[in-house]
Order: structure tokens, then C-alpha cells, then sequence
């Protein structure tokens, strides 16, 4: 069997041991040929890969990034990357063809799942695996790349309080979760932010300020504020720029915003997103020589299942309502900006 591998979306660490347990398990257990597709579905599109070798996948575990390059590229939607005269549907199927492919691997998050499912609705044999920072991806009770932004995200907060201490300030942190406030959720717990605001919670500003104002009253030398940077904010702004301004104005307290941007995208893999990927991949591999297809690899109960990309795609996995990270949270006097949480003065 001829197998081809692309990694589309934004670039997080685990891709290419994700890669890796594709090719590996494919090439040394079953004996398929594995063809790498280069910039995402961009490169189906321009027919633009590499035959892989065991020895072109060795090594790479503990890299970061993905050695097959990633783009933001859907052949179901319009680019200004490509002409409007392209069709690009026809293409991407047409080179699946030509390169005489049994499956393609389709590896990314949420858009890259409902891209799959279309390509799998046109006649391709598609499976997919997670991948997100964000770990909002539907059918799977984490996807790789969660866990090292998680360890980056809790760093760097970790070094903003002993800032924040120093200059007895408020100190705004905005990590990513366009739709979901899994890592800023997980984060701010873990690295005791005092304010979390993540988009399924409906913040209340004067219950942020006022809480604020009250941890300072009660000599609570500086506040950490974690920010996912999906929650609403008037006219589009963003979102660690807005709450600042308005914490600073409100409380006339000294406050600062840090936005850790893509650096929550960098660097290698945690052992946990390495191990993850790799299961994730071999699975793969092992669903392929079984012929099933239309599925996504997903982590259920410990255990590497498949669903159907039918029940995954253009879902999002947001926080619950009643998670109890969250209720454990506020009972330790964390503010959500929802409600009232009690604070005491220090002994």
C-alpha cells in the first residue's frame, strides 16, 4: 500500500513524531511506501512531495515544527494564494490519484478535520489525527501540542509573578484559545493566576475590578491575570490589551499585559506530547492496513480509539459548564469574573 502524510494548520510540537509513528510503523511493520506531502493540503494541491525513508523519519522525534512544512491552505475555500480559476478540489483529488495513494494522513486540528471529512465525501481514503494547542478538537480527550504550551504557558506566567511582586503591580497575561480556554484554564490554575478568563464564561468587568481592588485592600501585594485571547472584548480589540486598560483605569492600580503569542507554538515536544503523537501515528498505520478509513485517531479512557471524522467535524470541544477544575478553583478563591469569590487577608 501507498500512503501519503500531510501536516496542515499551525505547526505544534509533537508533528513530527506524529510523523514518525506514521511512517515507522507503516514502513517497518507492514511494509508500505510512504510519500510525505509538503505545506499541507498546498502541497497536494501542487503535487509537491518526497518519497519517505525509514531513515528520513530517524531523529526526529524530539524535534519541533514538522519536517514536512504545514500551511493554512483549504482546497474547499477560496486563497489568495491560488487563482479563483484553480480548482482546487479537482487538484488535490487528481494528485491523490496520480501518485497512486491507498490513504492519506491528514494531520491537524479542527479546520484540517472538515477538510478531511470533504475529501473523504469526494472518494479519498482519509484518516486524521489531532493536533492543537488549543485542545479543543472534538472526539478526543486530548490532542498532542496541549501539553508543551501547557509547560510554556505555566513557565512563563510562573516568571511574571516575581515581576508582578517586585513592582507590587498587576500583571495581564494572553495566551491562545480563539474558541476554547482549555490552556488558559489549565495554566492559570497551574500557575496560581488569580483572575482566569477563558470564552465559555461570561465575564462581568465591575466583578473583576472589584475583586481586584479588594485583594489589593487586603494586602495582596500583585495580581496575575490570565486572558484566553478569544473572550470577548468590545469592537474586536485584544483581549490582554483590553482587559489591562480597563483593570488599570478602573482600579488605578499599575497593571502590564504580556501576550505570549507563538511562542506557545515552539521548541520540542513534551515526553507526554512525544508519547502521544507516537501512539496517535502508529495507530494510524495499523487502521490503514485494516482499510478503515474516514476516521480519526482519537484518546478515550487511556485508550487510542477511532471516530468517524462524520461526528468530529466542525465541532468544538469547549470547556463544560460544570467542570470541576473550575468549581475547584473558585472554592480556592480563583475569579472567573462571573461571580463573587471570597478573599483572605493574609496572616
Amino acid at each position: 500500500m501507498k500512503v501519503g502524510i500531510l501536516t496542515a494548520g499551525g505547526d505544534c510540537p509533537g508533528l513530527n513524531a506524529a510523523i514518525r509513528g506514521v511512517a515507522k510503523t507503516a514502513i517497518l511493520k507492514y511494509g508500505m511506501e510512504v510519500i510525505g506531502i509538503s505545506s499541507g493540503f498546498l502541497g497536494l494541491i501542487n503535487k509537491e512531495y518526497t518519497v519517505l525513508q525509514e531513515s528520513d523519519v530517524s531523529g526526529i522525534l524530539t524535534l519541533g515544527g514538522t519536517i514536512l512544512g504545514t500551511s493554512r491552505e483549504k482546497p474547499f475555500k477560496r486563497s489568495s494564494d491560488i487563482p479563483n480559476s484553480v480548482d482546487k478540489p479537482k487538484l488535490s483529488i487528481k494528485h491523490y490519484k496520480e501518485l497512486g495513494l491507498d490513504c492519506l494522513v491528514c494531520i491537524g486540528g479542527n479546520g484540517t478535520q472538515k477538510t478531511a471529512l470533504l475529501l473523504q465525501e469526494a472518494g479519498l481514503n482519509i484518516i486524521s489525527i489531532p493536533k492543537t494547542i488549543d485542545n479543543d478538537v472534538w472526539g478526543t480527550e486530548v490532542s498532542f501540542g496541549f501539553d508543551s504550551a501547557l509547560q510554556i504557558a505555566t513557565d512563563a506566567i510562573d516568571r511574571l509573578h516575581t515581576t508582578a511582586n517586585s513592582h507590587k503591580r498587576i500583571m495581564v497575561i494572553e495566551l491562545m484559545g480563539h474558541h476554547a480556554g482549555w490552556l488558559a484554564l489549565h495554566a492559570g490554575i497551574a500557575a496560581g493566576g488569580d483572575v482566569i478568563l477563558i470564552p465559555e464564561i461570561k465575564y462581568d468587568e465591575k466583578i473583576i475590578t472589584d475583586y481586584l481592588v479588594e485583594r489589593a485592600n487586603k494586602q495582596k501585594n500583585y495580581s496575575i491575570v490570565v486572558v484566553a485571547e478569544g473572550i470577548f472584548t468590545p469592537k474586536m480589540k485584544s483581549a490582554g490589551h483590553y482587559i489591562a486598560k480597563l483593570i488599570e483605569e478602573k482600579t488605578n492600580i499599575e497593571t502590564r499585559e504580556t501576550v505570549l503569542g507563538y511562542i506557545q507554538r515552539g521548541g520540542s515536544p513534551s515526553p507526554k506530547d512525544r508519547l502521544l503523537a507516537t501512539r496517535f501515528g502508529s495507530s494510524v498505520a495499523d487502521l490503514i492496513a485494516k482499510k478503515k478509513f474516514g476516521c480519526m485517531v482519537a484518546l478515550q479512557n487511556d485508550e487510542i480509539v477511532s471516530v468517524s471524522l462524520n461526528s468530529v467535524s466542525g465541532k468544538i470541544k469547549n470547556i463544560p459548564k460544570d467542570y470541576s477544575l473550575i468549581k475547584q478553583a473558585k472554592s480556592m478563591g480563583t475569579c472567573f469574573g462571573d461571580e463573587k469569590v471570597s478573599i483572605n487577608k493574609p496572616i
